[in-house]
């Protein structure tokens, strides 16, 4: 089991919390990472800008960079006008960032690697961006599915490829970082089964031999890692360019 690649994803339950009719909702590894992350974003932001020395700390510059760089994310892709949603980004980004880097840890659970997760977060941006430009600009919203100076000819074809586009946009956002998240851990857990099955069938030369797989799970740790905060980048910048598609519908 243990050189098994997908038993890492199991939904493990730990107590129930609650029926709605048949079905029970209960209080799972998924949802215990979920808090931890929470918990240690919490405690690091709180940590970090307690004291705002005018010469910071490590945990006081990581947490000013942190915001910075989604500061800066923010208005580079949205505008100044999409600061008002910066909370909202920020949120996100550190949230999927805290996730992917807790299922570095050996023996925890990459929550990020389960679709039902990666979709909500993806589903909730679509609403946000469809409400919103809805409220904002009413009807004149649809203006985001008609680009200016499209022949007429065409017109109906190009209107019916950007509403499908737009559609699919939670598909595209959260298949993105739950196929990153579950490739790279899947070929983690295969290299570290490479050790393990050479080494209990070959004895010492399969120890031996595991050198080589155990160079390859470094190699891919270190490329986790840089992935692990790039997919949660990627999130970040998409929800971006949609609220950017909101706040001006326009083409």
């Amino acid at each position: 089991m243990a050189a098994d690649p997908i038993h890492q994803f199991r939904i493990v339950e730990f107590f129930p919390v609650a029926h709605i009719g048949n079905t029970e909702i209960a209080f799972t590894n998924s949802a215990l990472f979920m808090l931890t992350a929470v918990v240690i974003i919490t405690a690091f932001l709180i940590i970090g800008t307690a004291k705002k020395s005018l010469v910071p700390s490590r945990l006081q510059s990581a947490a000013e960079l942190s915001y910075e760089f989604v500061a800066t994310t923010v208005r580079s892709t949205a505008g100044s006008e999409g600061m008002k949603f910066f909370p909202f980004v920020f949120t996100l980004f550190m949230f999927v960032l805290t996730l992917n880097f807790i299922g570095l840890v050996p023996y925890t659970f990459t929550v990020t690697s389960h679709i039902i997760v990666t979709a909500a977060l993806a589903i909730m941006v679509f609403l946000t961006v469809l409400l919103y430009g809805l409220y904002r600009h009413g009807f004149h919203f649809f203006n985001l599915f008609v680009p200016k100076g499209v022949p007429i000819a065409i017109l109906p074809l190009i209107v019916f490829i950007e509403v499908l586009s737009f559609v699919s946009r939670p598909i595209s956002h959260s298949v993105r970082l739950f196929a990153n998240m579950l490739a790279g851990h899947i070929t983690l857990q295969v290299f570290a089964g490479f050790i393990i099955l050479m080494g209990s069938a070959m004895g010492a030369i399969g120890w031996i031999g595991g050198i080589l797989p155990f160079g390859m799970i470094v190699i891919l740790m270190a490329l986790e890692t840089l992935v692990a905060f790039l997919q949660a980048y990627v999130f970040a910048i998409l929800t971006c360019i949609y609220l950017n598609d909101a706040i001006h519908p326009g083409h």
